[in-house]
């Protein structure tokens, strides 16, 4: 059994804690939400993000951050990716030297074009950064649904370490050193569905969904494998995975709002009325600047860029795509002479 602390009180904090509390281990969970933390001690049941799920009643809610991270062998970092650098920076006075910090949030940031775990790594230098990621909606994770995941890691113990800590028999925990990797693929995956979702929002079939889903770990794949990350990591659950479960669930936030912006709601409207933290409106621009960094075409990123920021509409989009010069699908087979 291990002393954890989850550091955030969302739907995937909540439904993490769960899980571990189930495996055994002794679980805190802090929020800076006074209110949260309220609800979550009294009703025992995260009525906003996970309504039905109860909570055990040995489970401890905190607003206190140094008491939780100075009393756990490992944290969970599970804050919405915008806050993951400030959350960081005032986690850093409290964490031992080579304390386990799982990043679950997903998302690149927009000014520095840094992944998760590389602003955990810069804001708190003496910690051991891992990484969980794949296809989970917290809502079936919350239920017990069978899932499974990847922890990443650079030291293979650590991630076998995780792997126990998480793992049961319907959370199913492969191991990985492509932390890379895997953080480019649970952060542009983001980005590809909200384009999915806004097909559906204007009404087009599962053809256009395949096109999207296809082509879209196809750009994802492109710039991850230029910036170092493994072609096998795109094509697994932290790449192809995540992105199917994501295009094509209703659980998913970026899908939602994409359905609403393919509707005519703008991006603002789009982002109050699912009220929550749509990743992948930040990472969409952080997107575009790692491809100009590493010079990499990523045409439907590119288009929701337009969609979101630069006025362009839906449908507009969708003829940019269908009208793009003509290519070959994959220029490395070779033809007949």
């Amino acid at each position: 059994m291990a002393d954890i602390g989850v550091i955030g009180a969302g739907s995937w904090g909540t439904a993490l804690a769960l899980l571990l509390s189930n495996n055994g281990h002794k679980v805190t969970v802090w929020s800076i939400v006074e209110s949260e933390i309220e609800m979550l001690s009294k009703e025992r049941e995260h009525k906003d993000k996970l309504p039905g799920v109860k909570l055990p009643e040995d489970m401890e809610f905190t607003t206190d951050l140094e008491t939780t991270v100075k009393k756990s062998e490992v944290l969970v970092l599970a804050v919405p990716s915008p806050f993951t650098r400030e959350t960081s920076k005032n986690m850093y006075p409290y964490v031992k030297e080579g304390q386990i910090i799982v990043n679950v949030a997903k998302g690149i940031e927009e000014n520095t074009l840094m992944t998760l775990s590389e602003i955990i790594e810069e804001e708190i230098p003496h910690a051991e950064v891992a990484v969980l990621s794949g296809p989970s909606h917290a809502e079936e994770v919350g239920r017990g649904i069978p899932t499974t995941i990847v922890v990443g890691a650079k030291k293979k113990k650590t991630a076998q370490y995780l792997q126990n800590i998480f793992m049961n028999k319907v959370f199913r925990v492969y191991i990985s050193p492509d932390v890379l990797g895997i953080e480019l693929g649970a952060a542009l995956k983001n980005v590809v569905a909200l384009a999915a979702g806004i097909a559906d929002g204007l009404g087009y079939g599962d053809n256009t969904k395949a096109a999207l889903i296809t082509r879209g770990i196809s750009e994802i794949a492109r710039l991850g494998t230029t910036m170092g990350g493994r072609w096998e990591t795109f094509t697994g659950l932290t790449g192809i995975g995540d992105l199917i479960v994501t295009c094509a669930s209703m659980h998913s936030r970026n899908r939602r709002a994409g359905i609403l912006i393919g509707k005519g709601y703008t991006m603002d409207e789009a982002m109050k009325e699912v009220n929550m933290v749509v990743e992948g409106v930040y990472s969409a621009k952080a997107a575009m600047g790692l491809a100009e960094k590493y010079g990499v075409q990523l045409p439907i990123i590119e288009q929701v860029n337009e969609v979101l920021f630069n006025g362009k509409s839906a449908a507009e989009v969708v003829e940019s795509l269908m009208l793009r010069d003509k290519k070959v699908e994959n220029p490395l087979i070779p033809w007949e002479e």
